[in-house]
């Protein structure tokens, strides 16, 4: 055996069971329509009448970038929660076409814990980790 390097590797995960997959589906649609309920909330929250309102209060510099700011925070609250929403729909698409549950870098079965703590993960812990590591000055962590 000359030549060769044996690699201890992790025992995988066993691949999810329908009772799994079931209880995962039903957390996946809660939070889908939990976040629909939050973006609709916040998006009346922020509605321009509010920024109108803010902003007229007192007509200087000082409330109008106030009112700015926070229609800025609002709309940020918006786009991050339509990126969970739309990662939670490609989970659900992958759920109700066999492939969720699976690690896209190294194709092993991911933990059911993991897919509990977050339902929208495409990467194992260990591959998520690399990514990480390698992906932190764009994205931060989302472990």
């Amino acid at each position: 055996m000359l030549g060769r390097v044996k690699t201890t590797r992790t025992p995988s995960p066993e691949a999810l069971d329908t009772h799994e997959l079931d209880s995962l589906r039903r957390v996946i649609r809660a939070r889908i329509a939990s976040l629909r309920e939050e973006i609709r909330a916040t998006l009346i929250r922020n509605d321009a009448e509010h920024y109108l309102q803010v902003a007229d209060q007192v007509r200087d510099l000082e409330a109008e970038s106030f009112a700015d700011l926070v229609v800025d925070v609002g709309l940020a609250e918006v786009e991050r929660d339509l990126d969970e929403l739309r990662s939670l729909e490609r989970a659900l698409r992958r759920l109700d076409e066999g492939g969720y549950g699976v690690c896209e870098i190294c194709e092993r079965p991911i933990e059911f814990e993991r897919l509990q703590a977050a339902p929208a993960a495409v990467r194992c812990v260990d591959c998520q980790t690399i990514y990480e590591r390698t992906h932190f000055q764009k994205y931060g962590h989302t472990l």
